[in-house]
């Protein structure tokens, strides 16, 4: 403990240099797709890659240089309401009372699980989600590479537009959570494209916004506050334009993938991707839980068949290799034990599996809320 506290305090800038030294020695002459698969059959130097679990598959997270999971924790608690009764205050998971002892020790559990099954990366990207796991991860923070957004205050509101404001929501963050540094800070841009005045589309921000937003990533790298960086959007040809034009700060995107989604050929977005070396966090891997049938509570009647459909879905989408890893969120420790089971089981779906995924999917896809019906954007990419 007393080594982690000491670590913890080193300086911004002298963190950034060493872990600029130890990415740089990582992805030297390592392809983007360079992977270490489950049991590591080919006896690859592991010594460099965070919380390593010989079980567990790792993907380099393009220019960062980092080993990342083939699954990681994304940030939301959609169910956990059904581990933990009453806690949403409201009707959405963001109503959750995170000051509840009982949900603090669920995602506590729920971290240290993944810390087992050597999960390395966390998400995180509201405010509550900052808070959550910056107390879920004390006393052990090298343990994970920690995503970082406080969407609220960053630039899906015009008045968190410029380099200047969104510096000040990352301070203001630090400030919440008693945190001196972020692995990944992934500001969280606007969703889909603009209408123009003649109903063009128009990218998801315009030029200036996108060059003050870049600036603000540049600043926070230089000052020592995040070791890497980078956005999070749902507009492909405005993720494409930051990652061609801002390749510096563009370590990494944070962006739909779903078992429904397949990769066009005369789409050029993941050949950006690899191209510029940039990492790939896929959100929503389940739909929006719409891929299932029960509530996600252990005495869910249909949570052997969920798990299954679960498995199913990450073994298709880790089958593109420019993705580092899906992010579900996770309700419970079984959820954990599930993603890591899926990312040992054989990666290609055979003709029955695949049959059950598709319709799976075909009926999730009628399940979706009006508020999530842009996620059919990122069927054919």
């Amino acid at each position: 403990m007393k080594q982690q506290q000491t670590n913890h305090r080193v300086s911004r800038r002298e963190f950034i240099q060493t872990s600029a030294a130890v990415a740089t020695g990582v992805a030297v002459g390592l392809k983007p797709t360079y992977t270490i698969a489950a049991g590591n059959p080919k006896r690859a130097d592991t010594s460099r890659i965070l919380n390593y679990n010989p079980d567990m598959e790792y993907r380099l997270c393009g220019k960062t240089g980092w080993m990342i999971s083939a699954a990681c924790l994304g940030g939301h608690w959609k169910r956990v309401n059904n581990m933990v009764p009453g806690l949403f205050k409201g009707q959405s998971w963001l109503s959750a009372d995170v000051n509840n002892a009982d949900f603090c020790k669920n995602r506590r559990d729920v971290v240290t699980r993944c810390i087992e099954r050597g999960i390395n990366y966390i998400d995180s990207c509201t405010h509550s989600e900052i808070v959550t796991y910056s107390k879920a991860l004390k006393g052990r923070r090298d343990k994970m590479h920690l995503g970082w957004s406080w969407y609220e205050h960053e630039a899906r509101r015009p008045e968190f537009r410029k380099a200047e404001k969104l510096i000040e929501t990352l301070d203001a963050s630090f400030k919440e959570t008693g945190e001196q540094y972020v692995d990944l800070w992934r500001i969280t841009c606007i969703s889909g494209s603009r209408k123009g005045p003649n109903g063009e589309q128009l990218m998801a921000h315009t030029e200036e916004e996108s060059a003050e937003i870049a600036k603000a990533l540049e600043i926070a790298k230089k000052a020592g506050k995040a070791r890497c960086t980078g956005v999070s959007s749902h507009d492909r040809p405005w993720l494409e334009y930051m990652i061609k034009t801002f390749p510096k700060q563009m370590d990494a995107v944070v962006t739909p993938y779903t078992a429904k989604t397949k990769v066009l050929e005369q789409d050029r977005f993941f050949e950006t991707v690899q191209q510029c070396n940039c990492g790939f966090f896929g959100i929503k891997p389940f739909a929006d839980n719409t891929l299932f049938k029960g509530n996600g509570a252990l005495d869910s009647a249909t949570a052997e068949e969920d798990s299954r459909l679960a498995r199913l879905a990450i073994r298709y989408i880790l089958c593109n290799p420019a993705i580092t890893a899906p992010i579900p969120g996770m309700a419970n420790v079984q959820q954990v034990d599930n993603v890591a089971l899926a990312v040992k089981e054989r990666r290609e779906l055979d003709s029955k599996e695949k049959a059950e995924l598709d319709a799976a999917m075909e009926l999730a896809w009628t399940k979706l809320s009006p508020h999530y019906q842009w996620l059919k954007n990122w069927e054919y990419v």
